[in-house]
C-alpha cells in the first residue's frame, strides 16, 4: 500500500505530468509566436507555422492557446518579444558545436550557455568560428509504403532535392531549406 491517502499520490503524480505538459505548452507557444512573427498569422501562407501548429494540436495544446500564441505573434496581442539567437563554441574534445535558441533575453541565454559550456569542459567561441563547418539542409522523409521509388525520385530531382537515398522503410531526400 503506498501511504496513507490515495489521494496524495494521484496528487503527486498528476503535478508532474501537469508540469511536463505546461513546460512543452510553454515552448509550442514561443515557437508559434516567432514563426507567426517571422512570416504573419495565415496558415496558408506560412508553412512553418502551419507545421508548428500541427505539433500543437498533436500535443492536445487547446486552441484558443494557439490562437493567442499566433496573435501574440502578429502584434494583435502584447507580449514577449522572443528572438532566436545562435552561439558557436567546442565541446570536449574539440567538437564543433552550434547551438541556435529562442530567448526573450540574449544576456542571460550567453552566460546560461558559456556555463554550461564551462561546467562540461568546453569553450564559447566567437561568431564564425564554428559556422563555417555547418551548412543549413532540409530534410525530408517518406515511407516505402506511401510512394513509389521513381516517382518519388522524379519528382524530389525536379522540386530540386541535392540527395535522395533509398533506405530499408523510408525514402530520405535533402534539399535546400527552402
Amino acid at each position: 500500500m503506498s501511504g496513507h491517502s490515495k489521494w496524495a499520490s494521484i496528487k503527486h503524480k498528476k503535478g508532474a505530468k501537469d508540469a511536463k505538459r505546461g513546460k512543452l505548452f510553454s515552448k509550442l507557444v514561443k515557437e508559434i509566436t516567432v514563426v507567426a512573427r517571422d512570416g504573419g498569422g495565415d496558415m496558408d501562407a506560412n508553412a512553418s507555422l502551419r507545421t508548428a501548429v500541427q505539433i500543437a494540436r498533436d500535443a492536445n495544446m487547446p486552441a484558443d492557446n494557439i490562437e493567442r500564441a499566433i496573435k501574440k505573434g502578429t502584434g494583435e496581442l502584447p507580449g514577449v518579444n522572443y528572438e532566436e539567437a545562435v552561439y558557436e563554441g567546442y565541446g570536449p574534445g574539440g567538437v564543433a558545436v552550434l547551438i541556435r535558441v529562442l530567448t526573450d533575453n540574449k544576456n542571460r541565454s550567453t552566460a546560461e550557455i558559456r556555463h554550461i559550456f564551462d561546467k562540461r569542459g568546453g569553450s564559447m567561441g566567437g561568431p564564425g568560428s564554428v559556422s563555417y563547418l555547418f551548412d543549413k539542409k532540409g530534410f525530408i522523409t517518406v515511407p516505402v509504403a506511401k510512394a513509389d521509388e521513381e516517382a518519388l525520385f522524379s519528382l524530389a530531382l525536379e522540386a530540386g532535392a541535392e540527395d535522395f537515398k533509398a533506405e530499408e522503410d523510408v525514402f530520405e531526400i535533402y534539399t535546400a531549406p527552402a
